[in-house]
């Protein structure tokens, strides 16, 4: 009997870790293509063990990022900016040659003024200046493991007041928005400061320089002293990894156990990304 030659398995993705505290390069995935479940399988693995991926050398039509995105959740429009008109839930993150302030330049965790922040987000380089502009992750799982146990036990029953009016990150936003000829919304959300993560179980800290303006029930004049403090103490160097664009490249990120912070090194350079923002859920 003659046996039935067996089809050859794909290759699965090659995890590399990049930093001690966070952040993986994955190799040996083409993301323009259709993905098994295999490797989808893979890469939702290394999102959560290390809580922001890399991948180099893509080829990406706004489409096929969507595509990508699909297999890792639902994409939603990003709050009050306009997606690229032939692929709305794609957003586009452009700085021009002329501007100085570049769009989120500031520590934080996506959209936490919303009821529900997002899962994560995906961002491909899609033109890069020739220095600067390197990305900033930090784990957020690491920044509340190492407070002390009295700081621990006084931020358990805080929930923190998130909005999107905070000077340093709505800045672009508002930049933005006047041009079109719209007025920015007010939007505020509240979220404990310690979340639990749904799919891993960890504890993170869960408040931001770029929206966490105060505590519930305290005022911001009270609030202040302890949130710089942990503002401080949740970017320490050794919580951190940096990426360095090339054209191509695409960066996935845990929004719900990381904050990022696009470096403002590139003046007089352009600067554009695609965005796809994913659905999450209500912190708990």
């Amino acid at each position: 009997m003659t046996a039935v030659p067996s089809r050859a398995q794909a290759p699965r993705p090659d995890v590399r870790r990049v930093a001690g505290a966070l952040g993986a390069e994955v190799h040996g995935v083409d993301l323009s293509q259709p993905l098994d479940a295999a490797t989808v399988a893979v890469i939702r693995g290394a999102l959560l063990e290390h809580l922001v991926i890399f991948f180099r050398g893509q080829r990406l039509t706004p489409l096929q990022q969507l595509a990508f995105a699909r297999a890792f959740g639902e994409p939603v429009e990003y709050p009050q900016l306009k997606g690229l008109p032939e692929c709305p839930l794609i957003t586009p993150v452009v700085k021009l040659e002329h501007e100085r302030v570049n769009f989120g330049g500031v520590w934080h965790s996506d959209t936490t003024y919303l009821e529900r922040p997002p899962m994560g987000s995906m961002l491909y380089a899609i033109e890069i200046p020739p220095y600067g502009g390197d990305t900033l992750f930090a784990n957020q799982y690491l920044a509340y493991e190492t407070l002390s146990d009295g700081m621990k036990r006084t931020l358990a029953p805080l929930v923190g007041v998130n909005t999107s009016t905070k000077a340093a990150a709505s800045k672009t936003r508002e930049d933005r928005l006047r041009a079109a000829g719209e007025e920015m919304k007010v939007l505020a959300g509240e979220h404990p400061v310690v979340r639990t993560h749904p799919e891993t179980g960890r504890q993170a800290l869960f408040v931001n320089a770029g929206h966490t303006e105060r505590f519930r029930d305290w005022s911001v004049e009270e609030s202040r002293p302890v949130l710089e403090y942990l503002f401080s103490h949740q970017v320490q160097p050794e919580l951190t990894c940096r990426f360095r664009w090339e054209p191509g490249s695409l960066a996935f990120w845990d929004n719900r156990c990381t904050q990022h912070n696009p470096v403002n090194d590139y003046q007089g350079f352009r600067r554009v990304m695609h965005r796809v923002t994913l659905a999450g859920d209500a912190p708990r």
